[in-house]
This record gives C-alpha cells, structure tokens and sequence, in this order.
C-alpha cells in the first residue's frame, strides 16, 4: 500500500522527466508573469498572478496531454489523443476568462487588450508545455513590443486630439 502511495506521486514512465517538466513550468510562469506584469504595472484588471496561472495552467494542460498521446494501453483503439482537441479546449477556456475582463460602458470598450494579453498567455504556456520555448519567448518578446511600444505611438495622436478638442471647447472672451 504504501509503495503505491509513493508511486503515486513519481512521473514515472512520462513521456516529459520531471526536470524538463519543472523547466518547462517555470517557464511559462516567468513568460506569462512578464506579459502580467505590463497588465499589473498599467493597472488593468487581470494583471500578474493571473496572467502567470494563465500560463502555467496552460502548460500543464500540454503536458498532460503529451503523456495521454504517449499512454501504452492495452486497447490502443480505445483511446485516441488528439492534440488539436487540446490546442481547442485551451484556447476556448482562455477565451472565456478573456470575456470576463471585456467591460463595455458608456459607449467604450474597457479591457480588451488584456483580454488578448490573457489569451495570448495561454498560446504561450502551451508552448512552453510542448517544449516550443523558443517560440513562446519570440511571442513573450512580440507581444511586449506591441504593450509597451505601439501603446506609447498609439497615445500620442489620442492626446494630439484630445488638446485640439479642448482648445475648440474654450469660448473667446
């Protein structure tokens, strides 16, 4: 009973071993933590600890999934893994989180851009689960030019427009 017990907690005939596995984990957290971070340090709603469980539960999912394709059965028709069901399920549960963080009021659409980011960070945890951290840190590096730098190009006509706006709604004296 109790070397089953110990069993139980061995990865033990995974297609992953554990160090790669604790590798591959901890690289989704840093990655998804980076993406988090722009999200936390702007003050949006979803920002680090959510883009980093985001990843890493990600992650997980592809790992777990490798070994089910790798599962020696005795009735191998019985079981069929398919990764592309996989990539689907993730990308579906992350687009659901992702919704929550869209808010429309007054007329404006307030989060969507987080709600990508925390999508994004699922595309990046699967990666890394696979084993594509080169892929997923080229999207990491992507996706902070896009948060950081398109964001501070795409302010500056906003301003430019919202000064010209306050200067026609001055009244001369």
């Amino acid at each position: 009973m109790y070397s089953a017990l110990v069993d139980e907690f061995q990865i033990n005939g995974s297609v992953v071993p554990l160090g790669i596995v604790i590798f591959r984990m901890f690289a989704a957290t840093l990655m998804g933590g980076i993406i988090g971070w722009e999200r936390e340090h702007n003050a949006r709603a979803a920002g680090l600890r959510t883009h980093m469980m985001i990843s890493v539960a990600s992650c997980l999912f592809a790992i777990v999934a490798l070994d089910l394709i790798a599962l020696d059965t005795e009735d191998q028709d019985r079981i069929k893994a398919d990764p592309i069901k996989l990539i689907s399920a993730i990308t579906s549960g992350v687009a659901f989180l992702a919704a929550g963080s869209i808010i429309i009021s007054g007329g404006k659409v307030h989060g969507l851009t987080t709600g990508a980011s925390m999508w994004l960070v699922g595309a990046v945890g699967l990666s890394c689960g696979t084993g594509r951290i080169p892929l997923a840190l080229v999207a990491t590096v992507i996706a902070l030019i896009i948060l950081w730098i398109v964001n501070r190009v795409a302010a500056r006509p906003k301003k430019d427009l919202e000064e010209k706006k306050e200067d026609e709604d001055v009244e001369p004296v």
